[in-house]
């Protein structure tokens, strides 16, 4: 009997983890001071974690930021500007937090996205697909009177991105209090995903309550208006992936060799950042860890549409350091997650997957 109540109790946990001792009172038959019982000793076993009941099962990994409607123009030649262009458009779910989970739901993690969107018809999109895809929308704010962010890129014949143009105003809403209310579940995580498109505000929040919590918390400065939005410090950042202009402007200098990686990340780290890895496009990346320093080079693949590959490199990496590999190993499953993800047109590879990515790794052979 008393298991089964267990059970119970488990299951609405399960469905809300913010349900009130009363509200499980009344959906199980018990009275709430036996409810309070229960949850006492369920937590003294393990099973429950933190004040919002958080169960402990795999590892949850919470992505923080964007999640955006994605409407993209592939030029059919040589773009000209100041006149018009042949094109074809494709549209998708997109949004760096959003792509970061959903990339890592189809490594088979479990993802957590911390997000907002409007109620419109993009936004019920977004929720839907990105559900289906496995990841957890139930901490994602349905804003009635905004509208959800969009993305709109042009690319060249080649798959690059020539000019792209983002409406975040929607992220305003999305508040350090906001966080605040969820930080319980946020807390919960073996690893924080952060994009730097959420306000400053938010982002000194979310670094200074991962560094004074010791919750390992990766940033993605995402592009050079957003990068200038994290603060001086990065004590608590235990990883930031800027390409080579975003670790330019935080390092303040150009970066442009490995050997201008080497001395940026370095920088960077002088300001905190525990282990940097600057993104070098078809040239590979640095990284710089407590340990050591080294260039990667990427992994030959064609390229179709450039968006979304480095939000595929960061959930690659991510899964390799939940797995338990090394940086090294870890950097080049990001790699090879990225390779997918410049095949494909979507903004994230519907055929991403931990067993192909092992495989693409284990092909490339030893670095």
């Amino acid at each position: 009997m008393e298991k089964n109540k267990e059970q119970q109790i488990l299951h609405y946990i399960r469905l809300n983890p913010y349900i009130s001792q009363q509200e499980l009172a009344d959906k199980v038959g018990l009275s709430r001071p036996a409810i309070a019982g229960y949850i006492s000793n369920l937590t003294k076993k393990g099973v429950i974690k933190g004040r919002a009941y958080i169960l402990h099962e795999d590892a949850i990994i919470t992505c923080i930021g964007t999640s955006n409607f994605d409407r993209k123009a592939y030029s059919r030649q040589k773009i000209i500007t100041g006149t018009a262009n042949p094109v074809h458009f494709s549209e998708s779910c997109g949004g760096v937090a959003r792509n970061v989970a959903e990339n890592l739901a189809r490594l088979g993690l479990h993802a957590t996205l911390v997000s907002c969107v409007g109620n419109d018809k993009e936004g019920t999109l977004l929720l839907e697909e990105t559900r289906r895809a496995g990841v957890d929308v139930s901490q994602v704010s349905v804003m009635p009177d905004e509208r959800t962010g969009t993305y709109t890129t042009l690319l060249d014949a080649t798959g690059e991105m020539f000019i792209a143009m983002a409406n975040y105003d929607i992220l305003d809403r999305l508040t350090s209090a906001v966080l605040a209310e969820r930080w319980s579940l946020i807390a919960s995580s073996q690893a924080v995903f952060l994009d730097s498109n959420v306000s400053a505000e938010c982002l000194a929040y979310v670094i200074e309550r991962c560094r004074d919590e010791n919750i390992p918390l990766y940033v993605d400065p995402v592009s050079l208006p957003d990068a200038q939005k994290l603060p001086e410090r990065l004590d608590g950042v235990h990883c930031i992936f800027p390409n080579r202009r975003e670790a330019g402007l935080l390092a303040g200098m150009n970066v442009e060799t490995a050997d201008d990686c080497r001395a940026a990340a370095r920088i960077i780290k002088e300001k905190g950042a525990r282990n940097v890895i600057i993104t070098m496009g078809a040239e590979g990346l640095f990284y710089s860890s407590e340990e050591e320093e080294r260039t990667l080079p990427s992994m030959s693949t064609e390229i179709v549409d450039v968006t979304g590959a480095g939000d595929a490199f960061s959930a690659g990496y991510l899964f390799g350091i939940v797995r338990g590999e090394t940086m090294q190993q870890a950097c080049r499953l990001g790699l090879a997650a990225s390779s997918i993800a410049l095949q494909s047109d979507q903004s994230v590879s519907p055929k991403l997957h931990s067993d192909l990515l092992d495989a693409i790794v284990s092909q490339a052979g030893p670095k």
